[in-house]
């Protein structure tokens, strides 16, 4: 294959693929309604074709323009924009629809393809815009992909977990980077044993295209970091990417700024009761999943894929972080109530 089509492509999973795609010498075309800033403007080695992808005739008109060998759907949210999608590329060598390990309908460990049921989707849910149908949604977009290959289409599913790296405009981890770079104590819920599979960006990116070189029709692939870690473990590999990148300078509780690098980081953990004394929960903190989630990505690996080491990945998603204006405050469960916790363990 030597020419792609980027269906989405300059924010954050699409702007990854597009670079991973020129690394691998692919002629690439980027679709998408233009509403976001293109970090591929000045490269004339970027094609680009406007348009709405949930309008049929601008998909089919990017089809006859590009010929694409390969198609990758980052944007696919409903159901029926994939049937749309496997039909008009029909033709194409590879499309790839990214999923999400959300699709999977019940909680056992890990999540299997082809072994852990999907979620359920109703006519209701296929329409539906909330946050509360996304994995119905997506697991449905999955179902095409199947019927798709069934019919001869070279259609191919990528569920990623949790994705984390730069570029992140849902700030999630940014929120736990911000709290480990400014203060010197910092709340963990629960034991900080808790498990929620993440994907570093890059190595989605890199899933994408190697599922479209090697994978199989009709077949679905989990991608996550090979290597899971803890709450806790997270957040000490933000410290120690920190500490690489740049020295930081902490807080603490009387508000006293200490010299950068001289304070260490401080992990708290505090489960239900503790919390409520500042009016919190475990579920006010991102990336805090009471239940593991895991996905298995053996089947992945089996075409040859690898992930990043985390220390690697971490240290890059830090490094943007740290030059970004992002700080993750639209998940802050609020520091004076947090304030108000450290009091009262603090008596314990």
């Amino acid at each position: 294959m030597d020419s792609a089509l980027v269906v989405g492509g300059t924010r954050f999973i699409g702007r990854h693929l597009v670079s991973e795609l020129l690394d691998h010498d692919y002629d690439v075309t980027i679709f998408n309604r233009g509403n976001h800033d293109d970090p591929f403007a000045d490269d004339d080695r970027v094609d680009r074709h406007e348009g709405d992808r949930t309008n049929d005739s601008a998909l089919e008109a990017a089809a006859e323009a590009v010929d694409p060998d390969a198609v990758f759907d980052c944007v696919a949210y409903y159901p029926k924009d994939v049937r749309a999608a496997t039909e008009i590329f029909a033709d194409c060598e590879a499309y790839v629809y990214v999923s999400s390990g959300d699709a999977y309908g019940r909680e056992e460990i890990p999540k299997r393809e082809g072994e852990t049921p999907l979620r359920p989707c109703s006519t209701e849910q296929a329409t539906d815009d909330s946050g509360a149908t996304y994995g119905n949604r997506k697991a449905e977009g999955d179902r095409a992909v199947f019927a798709a290959a069934d019919r001869g289409v070279n259609a191919m599913a990528v569920r990623p977990c949790i994705v984390y790296g730069p570029y992140d405009y849902t700030e999630r981890l940014d929120f736990w980077i911000d709290r480990v770079r400014n203060y010197d104590r910092v709340i963990v819920p629960g034991d900080g044993t808790n498990v929620w599979h993440r994907a570093y960006v890059a190595d989605v990116a890199s899933a994408l295209r190697v599922v479209a070189e090697r994978g199989d029709p009709g077949e679905a692939y989990n991608v996550g970091d090979r290597r899971l870690v803890t709450l806790d473990e997270m957040v000490e590999l933000i410290a120690d990417a920190l500490d690489r990148v740049t020295p930081r300078a902490t807080e603490n509780e009387s508000g006293e700024r200490s010299e950068p690098g001289a304070t260490d980081v401080e992990v708290v953990h505090a489960g239900p009761r503790e919390l409520g004394a500042g009016a919190l929960s475990p579920d006010d903190y991102v990336l805090y999943r009471d239940y593991p989630h895991v996905l298995s990505t053996a089947k992945l690996a089996a075409l040859g894929w690898e992930s990043t080491p985390l220390d690697e990945a971490m240290e890059a998603t830090v490094e943007e972080h740290v030059e970004s204006d992002r700080d993750g405050s639209e998940h802050d469960p609020g520091r004076e109530a947090e304030e108000r916790v450290l009091g009262i363990l603090d008596t314990v």
